[in-house]
């Protein structure tokens, strides 16, 4: 058995779709199965058990010997949630258990880590292990994810072989139900194709001009790919980045989705919600040499193509991976 944390959401149900579509047949999905607005995300995909996650650590115990692989994705991952109670138990406590259940019953792990570690990027976006503890994310859903990192790095007792990913600006289909979290392409299409316009943040930073911003974007294509090889190889376990290592600006990516939708340009630049303006990201790019060392080379989709590739064959007709 593989398990899937997080499995409603929106990487771990595309995660379930690639592993299924490359023949891995007894999947096993945890989430809260109450949020009936992300069922669809699971909809068609052969699963095995789904499983509460309030149960799903009480379950291990008595399935341990069956399962093959745990893949932790799932956690509240809003970036605007400020109930330090939520991420402590949701992000920190629920992580630290499961990887001491994968130590414990030596199952190979993979963990959800995010680029949010990185905070403002004034200390970069370099992976180095030696430069983690010096990180300081702009806000608490950050904090959370950096506190299990550096837990993690400390401990002695491993399971034997273990990974964690600082997932960087991940765009592509299964994000219909994220609303307000979802990316800037799928929100861009939905502009687009309603108003034939687009909006964007102004900049509130005199070096960057409105929609100059820049994001590592990454497909949800490459994310699985690269889940997917660390999972079949099971070597070098660390704590590594997932971007594309290539950064763009909004003014690109919209331009992007015009092209898709086959529209002529047309951008609005809007003031910027206060509850993020303050620890707003202006540059994320990740570094990708570590990964690549450990043995991941195969190459990344271009910007544009996988822009086109989402709109195309799934906004437009509103598929699922």
């Amino acid at each position: 058995m593989i398990i899937v944390t997080g499995a409603l959401g929106f990487i771990g149900s595309a995660l379930i779709g690639e592993l299924l579509r490359k023949g891995y047949g007894q999947i096993v999905a945890v989430d809260d199965f109450n949020k009936t607005e992300k069922l669809p995300n699971l909809e068609n995909k052969n699963i095995l058990h789904r499983i509460s996650r309030n149960e799903f650590l009480d379950w291990i115990p008595a399935h341990s010997r069956d399962i093959q692989f745990i893949f932790h994705i799932g956690a509240r991952t809003k970036t605007n949630e400020f109930d330090l109670q939520v991420l402590q138990d949701l992000n920190v406590n629920y992580t630290k258990e499961l990887w001491r259940m994968c130590t414990q019953y030596s199952i190979p792990f993979i963990y959800a880590s995010s680029a949010a570690t990185y905070g403002n990027g004034d200390n970069g976006f370099d992976d180095d292990p030696e430069k983690r503890a010096s990180l300081q994310p702009l806000n608490p859903y950050g904090n959370s994810k950096q506190e299990v990192d550096l837990w993690i790095s400390e401990q002695n007792q491993t399971p034997p072989f273990w990974a964690g990913f600082k997932f960087f600006n991940v765009f592509g289909a299964n994000e219909y139900e994220k609303g307000r979290m979802a990316s800037v392409v799928f929100h861009a299409f939905h502009q687009i194709k309603e108003n034939k316009r687009m909006r964007l943040f102004k900049s509130y930073r005199s070096d960057y001009e409105n929609g100059a911003q820049r994001r590592d974007f990454v497909y949800i294509k490459d994310v699985l790919q690269v889940l997917m090889h660390f999972m079949e190889n099971r070597k070098n376990s660390g704590i590594y980045n997932l971007g594309s290592g290539q950064s763009h600006t909004f003014l690109e990516l919209a331009q992007g989705v015009f092209k898709a939708l086959s529209t002529p340009e047309s951008i609005d630049f809007v003031e910027m919600p206060e509850d993020i303006r303050d620890n707003y990201q202006y540059y994320t790019q990740a570094s990708m040499q570590r990964i690549q060392e450990a043995g991941y080379i195969t190459p990344f989709w271009e910007f544009e193509a996988a822009i086109a590739d989402y709109v195309q064959h799934y906004l437009i007709p509103h598929k699922y991976l």
